[in-house]
């Protein structure tokens, strides 16, 4: 399995921190958010990452470099001024990925959940990792109904940013800029999406106070 971390964001939310530093790069307890995550997939044993560049993505491969010290073999994925949301970003990065499946990480979060490298049962076309609704949010993503990820009228879970995905996934999308939260929201519906829920630590790094929250 190889997996992929999510970077090539502009992190609006976070300015003016985000001016000068991509937010993959923001640092909680003196540690960058993309080099955790870089500690937690070699964890799992995985040895290959993908990682999306954007805005500032130079300062990404400045840091990060081959990999080697992660024990880790890093590619990157270039979109240059040109970001392509999640959907389009894993669907550029698809030739690196492979033909298995393969595990995806947003970099603006923070977790201790050990991430998810389970084969993927035969019938789904990916797996998500779901967390109970923080109370910053005002509705839930996703329901979790017999191991599957379900749409709902009032949902108790969010996306945690962390999946598994087939390549087939993909399959019919076109290159470009897209969102992925409408394909879930199909597959979802389709009866595709296995999922689990994670009910430990897991923060979305998403706006000043959160960064300060952490830090504290």
């Amino acid at each position: 399995m190889i997996a992929m971390i999510l970077a090539a964001g502009r992190g609006e939310r976070l300015r003016p921190l985000t001016d000068k530093v991509p937010k993959a790069l923001v640092e909680v307890g003196g540690e960058s958010l993309l080099e955790r995550h870089l500690r937690s997939v070699k964890a799992t044993g995985i040895d290959t990452v993908v990682i999306n560049l954007g805005w500032l993505g130079d300062q990404i491969v400045e840091r990060v470099g081959s990999g080697s010290e992660f024990g880790l073999n890093v590619i990157y994925s270039p979109e240059g001024d040109n970001i392509l949301e999640t959907g389009g970003g894993i669907h550029r990065a698809l030739p690196m990925l492979g033909d298995d499946a393969f595990l995806v990480v947003n970099a603006d979060i923070y977790t201790d959940m050990p991430l998810p490298v389970a084969p993927l049962p035969a019938d789904d076309i990916g797996h998500l990792v779901l967390v109970p609704k923080p109370v910053h949010k005002n509705a839930g993503d996703f329901d979790l109904v017999d191991g599957l990820v379900r749409n709902a009228a009032d949902p108790t879970y969010i996306f945690s940013g962390v999946a598994v995905y087939r390549p087939e996934f993909f399959a019919d999308c076109e290159p470009g800029r897209f969102p992925l939260a409408p394909m879930l929201r199909a597959a979802a519906d389709a009866g595709q999406l296995s999922g689990s829920v994670y009910a430990g630590l897991w923060r979305d790094v998403g706006t000043p106070d959160r960064l300060i929250e952490l830090n504290a």
